[in-house]
């Protein structure tokens, strides 16, 4: 069995370049969508994922408890999730139930990390007691290293940051298991490009890095999609103003922002209105309040977008940001696999209320619809289904913008 487990288990090793604006790659940030796990590390570093081997737990309800290596050859690294704060002990005890090594330790809330070593070969238990939950994992040792059994704490997997000062490079690893989708978020400078992978063996990540300035000087994230390069964040460019005001032709950039608070506006970027975003203009693929090099999308844009990722029955899924953290449950079928990382800004419409945060996306086309002069074409992503729908709206509402590279 345990040849078996070893000869299906893969490590990778995944580097990093850069091209376009720049071949220089200062760090990279990898996000586990499976998993939640993050890691950050230096541009030149080299990502280990390393593969988590299961081989079984007592407890199904055992705080995403993970062991890699497993089995273990000289050390092994444990995580779970802590469902609170306060005291616990970690033990770990072979199948004659004897403890081999115990520690009492002070967990905080949410994910931790163990490292645990000189354990002689065989098979044990490894648990975790807290006031109000009982977790426990199989551990498989093969280690031949005759020295003390060690259990000890290290930071959280998902907190792992490669040292960004050394000139030399290094290995920084992360928990995978075959089939995960990774995004990969390489910055250098001014420029932040985001690739999408399922990594299946050793390979180069390359960045391909453009200049997506507006502006107020905001610097925003890229991905390509397809054939298409577009903003991987919402554009924020502007000066708020007040909800019940409409925004006018005055040579300046207004935005409203949700419910009037600048927060908002820092993680789901402005509300404006169609004719601010298309800066008193009526051509389709205009620049707009875009930065330069970038323009509001066609109507006919948008479609080769969800046409890419499997039409709009499926494309909305595909678009979204995974989790509830900024979108309501469910989220129904929120992958992320194309790294667009749509967000549910909700709108401002024309009496100055604002609706559907939290629960809608709505972005702007530079279409007109046909016969309405009034409306423009629009998309829009919600959290309980997997689809992108296509709306005509009032041009005087206020909803988000995406940016798509001229080229």
């Amino acid at each position: 069995m345990l040849a078996v487990l070893n000869s299906q288990a893969q490590n990778y090793l995944i580097s990093f370049a850069g091209a376009g604006a720049t071949s220089v790659v200062n760090t990279v940030k990898v996000d586990n969508l499976a998993s939640g796990a993050t890691v950050t590390l230096g541009g030149g570093d080299v990502l280990h994922l390393v593969p988590i081997v299961g081989i079984g737990t007592s407890d199904n309800n055992n705080g995403k408890m993970q062991i890699f290596p497993n089995p273990m050859a000289e050390q092994s690294i444990l995580t779970f999730v802590a469902p609170e704060t306060g005291n616990a002990v970690l033990s770990i005890t072979d199948l004659s139930g004897k403890t081999v090594c115990q520690i009492n330790t002070w967990l905080l809330y949410g994910a931790n990390s163990f490292r645990i070593s000189g354990i002689n070969p065989g098979m044990y238990f490894v648990k975790v007691n807290g006031k109000n939950y009982n977790f426990s994992i199989k551990l498989i040792s093969q280690s031949n290293l005759q020295r003390e059994a060690i259990i000890e704490c290290i930071p959280a997997v998902k907190n792992l940051t490669g040292n960004l000062l050394k000139s030399s490079v290094a290995t920084v690893d992360m928990p995978y298991t075959a089939g995960d989708r990774l995004l990969f978020k390489g910055i250098s400078g001014i420029y932040s490009t985001i690739v999408p992978d399922i990594p299946v063996s050793n390979k180069t990540i390359t960045f391909d890095f453009h200049d997506c300035t507006d502006a107020d000087n905001n610097n925003y994230p890229i991905v390509l999609i397809g054939d298409q390069t577009w903003m991987a964040e919402n554009l924020k460019v502007g000066v708020r103003i007040d909800g019940m005001q409409e925004q006018i032709d005055n040579e300046t950039i207004e935005k409203h922002c949700y419910n009037d608070s600048d927060s908002f506006c820092v993680i789901y970027g402005g509300l404006y209105e169609w004719d601010e975003a298309m800066q008193y203009e009526a051509t389709g693929g205009v620049q707009g309040i875009c930065p330069a090099g970038w323009h509001l999308p066609t109507n006919a844009e948008w479609t080769t977008l969800t046409d890419n990722l499997g039409g709009e029955y499926f494309a909305g899924g595909k678009l979204k940001e995974t989790g509830t953290i900024h979108w309501n449950s469910p989220n129904e079928g929120a992958t992320n696999e194309s790294g667009f990382t749509a967000l549910p800004g909700g709108y401002r419409y024309v009496d100055g209320i604002f609706s559907y945060f939290g629960y809608d996306g709505g972005w702007w086309s530079s279409s007109e619809a046909e016969g309405i002069p009034s409306s423009a074409w629009g998309r829009s992503i919600y959290y309980s289904n997997n689809e992108v729908f296509t709306y005509y709206r009032y041009k005087v509402d206020g909803y988000s913008v995406r940016c798509l590279r001229d080229d």
